[in-house]
C-alpha cells in the first residue's frame, strides 16, 4: 500500500485489501525482527507498520493485526496512517469477536473523525457490535436496545451510505427479536396461568411491536388470556383485530373455534384499551 490521499474505507475495500498479499512479503521478516527484539517496531514507518496489520488480517490474526494497528495510532497518532489505523483496529476486533474493543475502537473513530467519510463505516461496526451479540431470545435484551440504537444512528445520519439499507434490515430483526422476548415471557405466564402477567406481555406487543411478526400470536393469546379471565369483551375486541388484519392465519382460526365455542363473536365490544386499537385500526392508524 502507498502514500497519498486515502480512500474511504467500504465492505468492499476491506475484502480487497485483506485479498491483497503482493507488497507484503516484507511484512513476515518485520515481524520477525521486532519479536527477537533485533528492531523495535519504532524503527518502522507508519506506512510498514499498517501494512503489517493487513498481512495479519489476512493470516485471520485478528488480535495481532489489531496491535499493529494500534501501534500506527501510538507511534504516529497525528498521521493519515494513524486515522486508516483506528477504523482498520475496530474492524480486526469485530472480525475477531472482540467486540467491546471493537465498540472502543470504533467510539474513538467517530468521536475523533466525526466528518470523515469512513465514521458512517464506523458507525456501523459500532452497531453490529452489539447486534452480533443478539443470539437467542433468552439472551438480556439490553444489547438488543443498544443495537436499535446504534443502527438507528446510522439510518438517520448516514441515510445516503451503502451500511443504511443493511441497518434498516438489521433493525427489524432486532425490533422482532424483541418482540419474541415479550411472547416467550407471555407464553411461561399463560402455561401458569399467571393470565395477569400474560396479558401485560401480550399487550406490550400488540401495542409496541405490532408490525413484527408476533402480532397475529399476541392477539390470540389475549384472547386466551381474557376468556380465562371471563373478560369477554377484550376477548371478543382481540378476535375481531384478528379478524381484520389476519383472517387467514392459523391464530384467527384458533381464536374463532374458542370464541364460538361459548357462543362468542369476533366483534369489538366496551371501552376497553383493544376497543380503542380497533377503532384506530379502521382509521388506518394501526399496523
Amino acid at each position: 500500500m502507498t502514500g497519498g490521499k486515502f480512500r474511504a474505507v467500504t465492505l468492499g475495500t476491506i475484502t480487497a485489501a485483506l485479498l491483497l498479499t503482493s507488497g507484503l512479503s516484507g511484512c513476515s521478516s518485520m515481524a520477525e525482527k521486532v519479536r527477537r527484539g533485533d528492531v523495535p517496531v519504532e524503527n518502522f514507518s507508519a506506512e510498514q507498520i499498517f501494512e503489517r496489520g493487513e498481512y495479519e488480517l489476512n493470516r485471520r490474526q485478528h488480535d495481532e493485526a489489531a496491535r499493529y494497528f494500534g501501534e500506527v495510532e501510538r507511534l504516529y497518532p497525528y498521521s493519515d496512517w494513524a486515522k486508516r489505523s483506528l477504523i482498520m483496529q475496530a474492524y480486526a476486533y469485530h472480525a475477531g469477536k472482540d467486540y467491546e474493543n471493537s465498540r472502543s475502537s470504533a467510539q474513538r473513530f467517530i468521536d475523533y473523525y466525526p466528518t470523515d467519510d469512513d465514521a458512517a463505516y464506523a458507525q456501523y461496526l459500532l452497531a453490529l457490535s452489539y447486534y452480533d451479540q443478539i443470539d437467542e431470545v433468552g439472551r438480556d435484551q439490553g444489547l438488543t436496545f443498544q443495537a436499535l440504537q446504534s443502527l438507528r444512528a446510522v439510518i438517520e445520519r448516514y441515510p445516503d451510505s451503502e451500511y443504511a439499507r443493511s441497518s434498516v434490515l438489521k433493525f427489524e430483526l432486532a425490533f422482532d427479536h424483541l418482540a419474541a422476548k415479550e411472547m416467550e415471557i407471555g407464553r411461561y405466564y399463560l402455561r401458569h396461568k399467571n393470565y395477569a402477567a400474560a396479558v401485560n406481555r401480550f399487550r406490550v406487543v400488540v401495542e409496541d411491536f405490532q408490525t413484527t411478526t408476533h402480532t397475529a400470536e399476541a392477539l390470540h393469546r389475549l384472547v386466551e388470556a381474557y376468556l380465562s379471565l371471563g373478560l369477554n369483551d377484550e376477548a371478543q375486541t382481540a378476535g375481531a383485530i384478528l379478524g381484520y388484519n389476519f383472517q387467514g392465519t392459523e391464530w384467527y382460526e384458533d381464536s374463532y373455534k374458542l370464541l364460538t365455542r361459548r357462543g362468542l363473536e369476533m366483534k369489538s365490544r366496551g371501552d376497553n384499551w383493544l376497543a380503542k386499537i380497533y377503532r384506530q385500526m379502521l382509521k388506518g392508524r394501526w399496523l
